[in-house]
């Protein structure tokens, strides 16, 4: 099966389903945590589920270009989908904190400042907001390509305290957030151009030894 085949199938999709599919999973997890059907403590579960499907979405999303670039496939139109929708995990997470868990408004900055994991997923939570309110087309035109591509760099720096707060929180070293961390770096660095930062460094390293002769 090429990926011209795929790309054409994919194109029959319409995106929309990727937001129903995750407020149906989100409010299903909800219904079990209400029910007593996430163990003993199901709010601290249900606040590690919707985490956890946020730092796998915003991996797919990341995703999205390396796959074009290796195999042709292109997800580009199911992207805003995803980040929105990782961005909707991110936020059931920060207010199953906030309401369930803290069950206080005051004390969110409290724990901020107090709880250095908290303060990293806050800040990843932060910088996810000006692409949230920006996904949209309207704010492409208002923006301006350029500009727009530049505010949603701001996943990069995101994903990263995202992957660190989800190692942070586990207390003890455990494989899942290792790995997630992983093809959180391994995607980023895939972004790089190797080949042609060495050969700037050769070209740069050739000029300083003939400056010197």
């Amino acid at each position: 099966m090429t990926a011209q085949t795929i790309n054409g199938w994919l194109r029959r999709l319409p995106p929309w389903p990727i937001y129903l599919l995750g407020a149906a999973w989100a409010g299903y997890l909800f219904w079990l945590a209400a029910t007593g059907q996430l163990g003993a403590e199901p709010i601290n579960r249900l606040e590690r589920e919707y985490g956890q499907l946020a730092i796998k979405l915003i991996v797919l999303g990341l995703a999205v270009t390396p796959l074009r670039n290796w195999t042709r496939i292109s997800l580009l139109k199911f992207r805003r989908a995803i980040g929105v929708t990782a961005f909707f995990f991110v936020l059931a997470h920060f207010s199953v904190f906030v309401l369930l868990d803290l069950q206080s408004v005051g004390r969110v900055v409290e724990e901020i400042v107090k709880r250095p994991f908290i303060t990293v997923g806050f800040a990843a939570f932060v910088l996810l907001i000006p692409l949230a309110v920006t996904s949209n087309n309207l704010s492409i035109r208002r923006l301006g390509a350029l500009t727009w591509r530049r505010v949603h760099w701001l996943v990069y720096p995101a994903a990263i305290l995202g992957g660190v707060h989800y190692l942070w929180i586990a207390k003890v070293v455990q494989l899942e957030p290792l790995l997630w961390m992983a093809a959180i770096l391994g995607l980023l660095a895939s972004r790089i151009d190797w080949a042609g930062r060495w050969q700037a460094l050769r070209v740069g390293s050739s000029r300083g030894d003939s400056a010197t002769r």
